[in-house]
């Protein structure tokens, strides 16, 4: 445990990227089921990565690690990828281990977990010991209590009638999806104790067809980049669909929105894009799986299986404090709050600033017509001087600091 505590602390650390802005959680964030949002990751250098950013939500069960890389099959090897690959440039640390080392060893929390986690070592302080905590902390982050999970343990009533139909189409052979997606971690590519042996599956589900001949974007060509087979253009990893719902946008490259969209995509065997740079007709792609073959659903059945997907999220896991940023709960720790209220009597958003006559703050300062800071001058935008609002009075015990937040309008004075 000491080793995870090390590595969410390095997981989460700024100090690991060219910026100082960046981290490993940059591109895996916990409310996404460690994802990011974005269709492709972007780098410290502000390079945008091919591909987007994948849930690593129980990768410790996973035997291959990327979207279409065969041979990355140890998340300590995996991890020097970011930190110090050049195609593309993700946190950017080639030729800074020293430096980067330097910075780690001067911090005070550092100095304390890195000998804890590495016992015996007279210098504990290397890369491969920075791999191999981030490796242990990523594999806590087991996600295994959703309201599906909680059905299949008895719980009758933890999903809806619609996510029961929804269950029985989507582990149906009609649709196939469990082909790909099916196991405990909803993806086929797993292993685990007891297994005869890891099942390790890429798939082609006729998303591109450049050339009516199976040709995907270059700069995504699938496994075909490290075997050079023809077979194996377009082919992905299967990620797991567990939490799927906070993890849009979807595929490889993030090229489709919405649940319903994916769900459109795999009704049409493959997808068909009419112009532009990859117009093509998926559905004909000649390396496609055989399971994507195709189906028609009514109104009603859409929304059964959309609804079964959107089951299996673990609203504990996403908000699981273990596995969350220690460096902000620091922070956090510092932070007083207090209740209160005022009218508004002049807004100056462009210098994150609004000025108001307010009530007392009990404990703190009296009734007075004062100027505050505001974080964000994007809460402002709704308002006007003349109103009244309420808000969360922020202080920092540590620098003195105080502002604003969480402004909400009143319709009148109470």
């Amino acid at each position: 445990m000491a080793k995870v505590e090390l590595g969410r602390y390095l997981f989460y650390d700024t100090r690991l990227s060219v910026n100082g802005k960046q981290s490993c959680a940059s591109c895996h964030e916990q409310a996404k089921a460690f994802t990011d949002g974005k269709a492709r990751a972007e780098g410290a250098t502000g390079e945008t990565h091919p591909r987007s950013s994948m849930s690593i939500v129980n990768i410790a069960y996973t035997p291959v690690l990327t979207w279409a890389n065969p041979n990355m099959k140890q998340l300590e090897r995996q991890a020097l990828v970011p930190m110090f690959g050049e195609h593309p440039v993700e946190l950017g640390l080639s030729g800074k281990e020293a430096e980067v080392l330097a910075k780690l060893k001067a911090e005070p929390r550092y100095q304390k977990l890195f000998p804890e986690a590495f016992a015996g070592q007279s210098n504990p302080f290397t890369i491969e010991n920075v791999t191999n905590a981030i490796a242990a902390f990523e594999r806590i982050l087991i996600s295994g209590d959703s309201p599906y999970d909680r059905y299949l343990n008895g719980e009758k009533t933890a999903i809806s009638a619609s996510a029961k139909r929804g269950e029985n189409l989507f582990f149906s052979e009609r649709l196939e999806c469990f082909h790909c997606h099916g196991g405990f971690n909803f993806s086929q590519t797993t292993d685990h104790v007891g297994k005869a042996f890891a099942e390790i599956e890429f798939h082609n589900t006729g998303l591109y067809n450049l050339d009516g001949k199976g040709a995907f974007p270059k700069d995504n060509p699938g496994t075909f980049e490290i075997t050079q087979r023809a077979e194996d253009m377009g082919k992905f990893r299967a990620p797991t669909l567990r939490n799927i719902a906070v993890t849009a946008p979807y595929m490889h490259d993030g090229s489709i929105a919405t649940l319903e969209a994916v769900l459109d995509h795999y009704a049409a065997g493959g997808r068909t894009i009419r112009s532009g740079e990859y117009k093509g007709v998926g559905s004909t792609n000649p390396n496609k799986s055989s399971f994507v073959k195709g189906f028609t659903l009514t109104p009603q059945e859409r929304r059964d299986v959309i609804a079964f997907l959107k089951s299996l999220t673990d609203e504990k896991f996403l908000t699981d404090k273990r596995f969350s940023d220690p460096w902000q709960a620091a922070t956090n720790a510092k932070l007083e709050r207090h209740p209160f209220r005022g009218q508004i009597v002049r807004i100056d958003a462009d210098i994150k600033r609004v000025t108001l006559v307010h009530e007392a703050v009990d404990g703190v300062m009296g009734a007075m017509k004062m100027g505050f800071m505001v974080k964000d001058p994007k809460e402002l935008a709704p308002l006007k001087p003349g109103d009244f609002i309420t808000a969360d009075l922020v202080s920092d015990s540590e620098t003195g600091e105080a502002w604003l937040e969480r402004f909400r309008l009143q319709k009148k004075k109470k």
